[in-house]
């Protein structure tokens, strides 16, 4: 069983992602193989973790996934040597109302798996107060141990000293102090995503705070705070959409979870990219067309010209199926109003019509009640997901996919939608991302 570490905070903006970064590049330069998972629905870390440690990171959600899912998950860590899992949010960050197997905080995940937190505390602006923050954290939960603490933006020595004492009265041991240093700064990101161009920024930043994890923390006292209760079990077993799926890939559609990859594969589908904005259509030989979240919005008028692409979509579409989720489910639409309020064509398959003229956030957790089947999906089946994007609706005429709910069972207004193309095919989409079948 590999031992581990909850890398979470206080708050977002804390700095956790820095260090999280910094210690998988730390740790790979010394040899050592380091597992990451992501607390929670998130893309956009992931990423940057599988760019840091050089091995795929897995979502690991405790709303969304039953036990089973998650013991099986957790197996992506056989043959390292570490995990480190990164919190969402702060540590007792979670909807009011619990899931599968817990409210989604990344509390939830440490109690299940018996992995210690390592707190970042961002003491800029305080000193002892910090050890109350720390303490009373450490304090707040009965099954959530708390290893010690990494206090970031730390100003002086003086500084240092004087939070340090506070921590050592709290009873809390200080595992590393980072300076100021503003020019370890996450990338800008549009909603969080790192694009291609920017992958040389990124490989630097990782680079600096490899060094200044190498620099301000004791790295060996850290992987001797590790343990772990956490179950194994086989790889969960996911229903694939079909058995061949064209599946668009590329800096417009780049969101797919990991685990749902890894579980078509092993569920013996096998996946057939294309790539929309380089005007690819989808393999013909395919059985199911799947167009998953992204950034369709940057990319309007060069997906608007893809004609190859907008054709072969709609061919394929005459009778076969095709979903699409968020910015997939956009591109499948009639049009799409970009910010400065210029509408561009889409493929036409739902009467969708969405705009980014005027930006409004849609975050949550969801839960589906399916009106109609969808891919590897029956119709009255439960799907847990997450929503989230700044999009609004104008329009909107095609029946709704699904019955649709927030994590306190509130009815929310995105239902989805359905249409039957005149060959056949069912057309489907939804602005959720699908996480787990939900029980």
């Amino acid at each position: 069983m590999t031992p581990g570490l909850v890398i979470a905070a206080p708050a977002s903006g804390t700095g956790k992602t820095t260090v999280m970064l910094g210690l998988l590049a730390a740790y790979r330069e010394r040899g050592l193989r380091v597992q990451p998972f992501k607390n929670g629905p998130d893309y956009i870390d992931p990423a940057f973790h599988l760019a840091a440690s050089g091995r795929a990171s897995v979502n690991l959600d405790t709303w969304a996934m039953g036990p089973a899912m998650l013991a099986g998950l957790v197996g992506a860590a056989e043959g390292a040597d570490l995990v480190l899992a990164e919190g969402s949010m702060g540590l007792f960050d979670g909807v009011a109302v619990k899931g599968a197997s817990g409210n989604g905080a990344a509390a939830d995940l440490a109690a299940l798996m018996g992995w210690p937190v390592v707190l970042v505390i961002d003491v800029g602006g305080q000193a002892q107060t910090a050890a109350a923050v720390a303490q009373g954290l450490a304090r707040f939960r009965a099954g959530v141990q708390v290893a010690g603490v990494i206090l970031n933006r730390v100003a002086s020595p003086r500084h240092e000293a004087l939070i340090r004492h506070g921590m050592q009265e709290a009873g809390l041991r200080v595992l590393g102090a980072l300076p100021k240093r503003a020019s370890i700064a996450m990338p800008e990101r549009h909603l969080g995503l790192v694009q291609a161009e920017e992958l040389p920024e990124l490989t630097a930043m990782i680079a600096a705070a490899g060094a200044l994890m190498k620099e301000s923390v004791d790295l060996d006292a850290l992987v001797a705070c590790a343990a772990s209760h956490a179950p194994t079990a086989s790889a969960p077993t996911i229903t694939p959409p079909g058995q061949r799926i064209a599946l668009a890939r590329d800096r417009a559609f780049s969101f797919v979870y990991p685990h749902l990859l890894q579980g078509w594969r092993l569920a013996g589908a096998e996946i057939l990219p294309f790539s929309p904005l380089a005007d690819e259509a989808p393999d013909p030989s395919a059985d199911v067309c799947w167009l998953p979240g992204g950034y369709p919005e940057l990319h309007g008028g060069v997906l608007a010209a893809a004609e190859r692409f907008r054709d072969g979509l709609c061919a394929f579409a005459k009778a076969k199926p095709v979903h699409g989720e968020c910015g997939g489910y956009m591109a499948m639409g009639e049009g799409l109003v970009d910010k400065e309020g210029t509408r561009h064509r889409m493929a036409g398959l739902l009467g969708l019509v969405t705009s980014f003229e005027t930006r409004k956030m849609h975050l949550g957790y969801r839960l589906a009640r399916l009106k109609t089947a969808s891919p590897g999906h029956a119709a009255g089946g439960r799907l847990a997901g997450h929503e989230f994007h700044y999009s609004t609706i104008l329009e909107q005429p095609d029946a709704p996919l699904a019955e649709v709910t927030d994590a306190t069972g509130a009815a929310v207004a995105e239902t989805g939608s359905t249409r039957r193309q005149p060959g056949g095919g069912l057309t489907t989409g939804t602005f959720f991302h699908l996480i787990a079948e939900a029980s």
